[in-house]
């Protein structure tokens, strides 16, 4: 036998074109073992039992009849059928006995590797490797059985079997029947590596793009303490890293968000079993399972991985990736990678589109997975035993799925989970099979009944909403490659950091608007002159005051330094919008906060005044030379700052919005300067103003003598030319964008604009609402028109027919 192909190859003795004889995972793992370990990537050692093995050790036991005669009689579509054969073909291989020269083969091989670790018995992870896994077209992600810290001749022989029968579980042979694979065709190798002892440290997956929306400049990292198996199940939710590609390669500050997850338990070595399950103490959960440094050297490994096989295939192949920390040595390795499959196949000119069309009540919330809608029928399943009870269509409602689980998800509209995060595996296969999927939605077993009509909503891309009865939505299936192209630059207004990401195929020159007050108000929730006088907060006794700190706390768990939460927020938040749209310029308007939407902020009621008319009060400049908000504005200056001098995003261009005078502008460009914000000292940098007010357009030579551009704010001047209270909907009536007296007003600043050659754009509603109001624009010259994301694409059309 051995004749005809080899039963054991070492890693450095394989590469891409053995995946008949080792399977889509071993060929991967031993081509970067090759190829990318003496470039610095780290890679623990081991061997791979071949296919060749495989089919010698059924021909030994005489098998293959066997199989194929219980393989005749499945029916895939039924549960029960599926249970049995697979059942029956397991028992089959586990009772099967490997043959005398492959037990020879495979002990020698694990000895010489006990060896070269200097080690008498190593610990090793046996993973399975099938011929029709890990294939840019199929991934057959965890269809076949892994087993961690083994070591001994007979353990590692009986893992070896126990990979062999696992290819013939439940949910692979239900897999392989989608995906019209030959189950009898279908080969077997294994993987015997030197296990990275992560039970110490760290581990988790990566992958080279977000694997949300698709975005591919980024790195998505996650990682838990311990043993890398509860990721993967969803027992917990990991910590998660965004690292931005473009600045990471030319060495700048890459990381452009850190989530901490829920990390509050870990598989580590057990003592008479192979692993167990240990509680990790609260003041470890809060701290971060990867040091920046380590986050760095990560993503720049995965952005070599992703390189070296697109250039493998011919193709950009973005890639899914484990990695592990050892304790012992404190160094980082991967431990095996696959091409990612769901954004890599898609049509990267269509654009499905998602939108609710009503409101209604929501029951349960959590992490989104995919931006799909759908309606169904609740199904809780608590116990894979009761699989055969769920019917197509239905709603899959549970604690975490497992493969096991692959048979009924696959005909399941949409999938909600109580615990996991977007790498468990009710996220990956959601994704693949693209349902939506809200993982971490707990309580939902209990909130939920059964037969409930639910409407799964994921359309935000972020955060998974599961309301109440059935709740109408539209598909718009949109073709980037037919939409026209024009003159006036179209850019996007973005308010949520996760929109942008979301929206990073649209046809745009930009972000026109990026509102920090989303970021304050949904991100932080707290009153940044709160956590300016936290420590003083943290003295006072009474009641309303020691609730205060209490959210705070709550809200900044792992923060030792509040002020630099807000800092660090914003500036996340702001990176993630500017990176959606890297290198095209991202206009990011500072604060605009009236007193009472302060007010609602946690320790808000503090510091705020209450004012009668507040639209027309205490809001854009006059706060931030204030001395009573003057230091809460220098937080927002260092957080632009760390945005374009450390992650690198000079792309960034900050803007003032309302500033009724000279004398106001004066005094904010003077704040900015001294935060560092001067450009005197940084050429690449421009400073924008918001022309909303009268005064802004009347002076506009002088503003724009200070400012590299303005963008009108349509709505705030159309409410302050008119004399209206845009909040009042008794007056809502007289007028709108289209007065005479607005556009008027409007037509005169494009004027100046252009004979003073500087940037004038609009960022308002009114060119979405109003299709003459575009034409109005163009025929003006305006060099910009900012929409909301849902309008960009039809707002597109009617531009250009303005401009021809």
């Amino acid at each position: 036998m051995s004749n005809v192909a080899p039963l054991i190859l070492w890693f450095d003795q394989i590469d891409l074109d053995q995946v008949s004889l080792v399977g889509g995972k071993n060929a991967s793992l031993g081509a970067m073992y090759r190829d990318l370990k003496p470039r610095g990537i780290n890679l623990a050692n081991g061997f791979a039992v071949t296919t060749a093995a495989y089919r010698h050790f059924l021909d030994h036991n005489n098998l293959s009849k066997k199989m194929s005669a219980i393989l005749a009689e499945l029916d895939v579509s039924r549960v029960d059928s599926l249970q049995h054969a697979g059942s029956q073909i397991r028992h089959l291989l586990l009772e099967g006995r490997l043959p005398t020269d492959l037990q020879e083969k495979i002990i020698s091989a694990y000895h010489d590797l006990s060896n070269a670790y200097d080690e008498k018995l190593t610990d090793v992870a046996v993973r399975s490797s099938a011929t029709a896994e890990d294939l840019p077209g199929a991934s057959f992600a965890g269809q076949q059985e892994t087993y961690l810290n083994v070591s001994g001749d007979e353990s590692i022989l009986l893992a070896v079997k126990k990979c062999f029968a696992s290819l013939f579980t439940d949910r692979a042979i239900s897999y392989r029947a989608d995906k019209k694979f030959d189950q009898t065709e279908i080969g077997l190798s294994v993987a015997v590596q030197k296990m990275v002892r992560s039970d110490l440290a760290s581990s988790g997956v990566a992958f080279s793009l977000d694997t949300e929306t698709g975005f591919t400049k980024v790195v998505t990292i996650n990682s838990i303490y311990g043993l890398g198996e509860l990721i993967v199940q969803g027992a917990v939710t990991p910590d998660e890293f965004i690292v931005f590609k473009p600045t990471l390669e030319r060495g700048r500050g890459a990381i452009l968000s850190k989530t901490l997850g829920i990390k509050n338990r870990k598989l580590v070595y057990g003592h008479k079993t192979q692993t167990q399950l240990l509680t990790i103490p609260a003041a470890e959960q809060q701290s971060f399972s990867l040091s920046d440094d380590e986050i760095v050297l990560l993503a720049s490994w995965v952005v070599e991985i992703e390189k070296y096989f697109s250039a493998k295939r011919n193709r950009y192949q973005p890639m899914d990736i484990e990695w592990a920390k050892d304790g012992r040595s404190g160094q980082l390795f991967i431990v095996q990678a696959r091409p990612e499959t769901v954004h890599a196949e898609a049509d990267k000119n269509s654009y499905l589109e998602y939108r609710l069309l009503g409101s209604g009540q929501v029951l349960v919330e959590g992490a989104a997975v995919g931006t799909a809608i759908t309606h169904g029928r609740v199904r809780i399943i608590k116990d894979p035993k009761h699989l055969s009870e769920f019917k197509a269509g239905e709603v899959l409602v549970t604690e975490i799925t497992d493969p096991d689980w692959e048979p009924i998800m696959k005909i399941a509209a949409a999938i909600i989970t109580e615990r996991g995060g977007r790498t468990s595996h009710a996220a990956i296969v959601s994704r693949e099979l693209g349902i939506p999927c809200v993982v971490g939605a707990a309580s939902a077993a209990r909130v939920l009944k059964n037969e409930q009509l639910i409407t799964v909503d994921c359309s935000s891309g972020k955060q998974g909403l599961v309301y109440d009865g059935t709740i109408e939505f539209k598909k718009i299936t949109n073709r980037l490659d037919q939409i026209p192209t024009t003159r006036t630059k179209v850019m996007v207004n973005v308010g949520s950091p996760a929109e942008a990401f979301k929206n990073h195929y649209l046809p745009v020159s930009g972000v026109g608007l990026g509102r920090l007050e989303f970021i304050i108000n949904s991100y932080i929730k707290i009153h940044p002159r709160a956590l300016l006088d936290y420590e003083n907060l943290k003295q006072k006794t009474d009641p309303h005051t020691k609730q205060i700190v209490k959210k705070i706390d709550q809200l900044t768990l792992g923060e030792t330094n509040k002020i630099n939460h807000y800092v660090n927020e914003l500036a996340e938040g702001v990176g993630k919008i500017a990176a959606a749209f890297f290198p095209a310029p991202a206009i990011i308007r500072f604060s605009d906060f009236k007193t009472n939407e302060y007010r609602t902020l946690i320790g808000g009621d503090l510091y705020e005044p209450a004012e009668e008319n507040p639209m027309i009060g205490w809001r854009g400049a006059s706060r931030y030379y204030h001395p009573d908000f003057s230091n809460a504005f220098a937080l927002e200056c260092v957080a632009i700052k760390k945005v374009r001098d450390f992650m690198g995003l000079t792309n960034v261009i900050p803007m003032i919005p309302f500033c009724r005078t000279i004398d106001e502008a004066h005094k904010v460009l003077g704040i900015l300067a001294s935060a560092g914000l001067d450009r005197q000292q940084d050429p690449t940098l421009k400073i924008y103003m918001m022309a909303e007010i009268p005064s802004n357009i009347i002076q506009a030579e002088d503003f724009l003598d200070l400012f590299d551009g303005l963008s009108i704010g349509s709505n705030d001047l159309t409410q302050l030319v008119l004399g209206l209270d845009r909040d009042s909907s008794l007056v809502a009536s007289v007028g709108n964008e289209n007065h005479p007296a607005v556009k008027k007003l409007i037509a005169q600043l494009i004027s100046v604009g252009r004979a003073k050659n500087k940037y004038i754009g609009i960022c308002g509603q009114a060119p979405s609402d109003y299709p003459d109001f575009v034409r109005f624009l163009v025929e003006q010259g305006i060099e910009s028109i900012s929409l909301n994301p849902d309008t960009v694409i039809k707002t597109i059309t009617p531009i250009h027919d303005a401009e021809n």
